[in-house]
């Protein structure tokens, strides 16, 4: 290895004929499903493109086919139903220290332009994997676009166990969480098993330390348990073969209620993964690299910084962005970061994206760009 190879989180803008017939297929219009299948494939295709053109390395599909991040899961799982519930208040501290800006935030960028409504899950029976299919066609679909496109590796995003809802079924949510992560464990084999990096996505894991209604000791009760429902799902899987990402969701908010990443790393690093992903490139979270002064990365681990992000439409400066990572590479080897950004652009299929597609591409090559600098500085 002889430069920093370049990545990001995931998920991108979708085109929006595919968002059209997205919505088509959840309505069950007729015909919908087999115009929506041929159009993700050549969604996945141009996207893989993209990726390509813009210089990044470790490409992904954009997640082109999923309707939202987490919320793809109702059509993958058994055992749970969408319920509104009144008590659930993303960002709440947040929400509480602005409301008038959140009252606007989440009926214009975050409700207004979704093709299906955000409902969260609840698990109201046993829970079972029942997409292989769809699974498989995901799988296709990225394999052979990656085969046109030169790339350095190929990686799909699966939601963590902490992601998929809440419980009213299980008598515990220790039994509700493993239940789900046996569940999960289907999609995360057959990932790996086709070749490919698995990146479980897990922001849940941060938003427990901004949770105000948790003390210290529930707080860490909590991450406790999200860490060892991904690793019990994960046994048997290599852990260079799986990335961690955890963030602080796609909120273009104030952000003053985030989490220290000093909280969230020692359990983030006892996820059996071979890189972790987290946020570095938002001028909340930037300072946290001299955390790596005194955390010790185990041997055999990377880091995958954003050092671009996905809370503003400002495309941050190559030499910006080199130098965020040379930070990064003094502290760990330079061996073992991976430039990124901080979150996925599009964690929900919607019309309207907070970040506008055009600046996401120019952001990649912006991306690409820093890394060639410090490549060019630490060889």
């Amino acid at each position: 290895m002889d430069r920093i190879l370049t990545t990001h989180v995931g998920s991108l803008p979708r085109p929006h004929d595919l968002l059209d017939l997205m919505k088509a297929q959840a309505a069950d219009a007729a015909g919908s499903a087999t115009a929506y299948g041929q159009r993700a494939r050549t969604a996945v295709a141009d996207c893989a493109r993209d990726q390509a053109a813009a210089g990044i390395d470790v490409i992904n599909d954009g997640e082109q086919s999923k309707r939202g991040f987490f919320s793809y899961v109702q059509e993958r799982l058994d055992g749970f139903e969408p319920r509104h519930d009144p008590r659930r208040r993303p960002f709440a501290a947040e929400r509480d220290a602005f409301p008038e800006y959140y009252e606007e935030y989440f009926r214009q960028a975050m409700d207004g332009g979704a093709v299906v409504p955000m409902v969260p899950l609840v698990c109201v029976g046993p829970v079972r994997y029942r997409a292989e299919a769809a699974l498989q066609r995901d799988i296709d679909n990225l394999k052979r676009a990656a085969a046109q496109v030169p790339h350095a590796d190929v990686f799909m995003t699966a939601v963590a166990p902490s992601g998929i809802g809440s419980n009213a079924y299980y008598k515990s949510d220790e039994e509700y969480f493993h239940a789900v992560g046996a569940a999960m464990r289907v999609e995360y084999q057959a990932i790996v098993d086709a070749g490919l990096l698995l990146q479980v996505d897990d922001p849940f894991l941060s938003d427990i330390f901004a949770d105000p209604e948790l003390d210290t000791a529930q707080k860490q009760a909590r991450a406790n348990l999200y860490v060892e429902a991904i690793n019990d799902s994960l046994k048997g899987i290599a852990p260079e073969r799986v990335r961690l990402h955890t963030c602080y969701g796609i909120n273009q908010g104030p952000r003053i209620h985030d989490a220290p990443l000093a909280e969230i790393v020692p359990h983030m690093l006892k996820v059996n993964a071979g890189t972790y992903s987290f946020e570095a490139g938002n001028p909340r979270h930037e300072h946290e690299y001299r955390l790596w002064d005194t955390v010790k990365l185990p041997p055999g681990k990377k880091l995958m910084p954003g050092v671009i992000t996905h809370a503003s439409n400002i495309v941050e400066h190559p030499e910006l962005i080199a130098e965020r990572l040379v930070r990064f590479a003094t502290r760990v080897g330079r061996e073992n970061v991976i430039a990124s950004a901080d979150c996925g652009f599009s964690s929900q299929a919607s019309y309207r994206t907070e970040v506008h597609p055009t600046v996401v591409w120019a952001k990649f090559r912006a991306l690409a760009e820093g890394a060639r600098i410090a490549s060019r500085q630490l060889w």
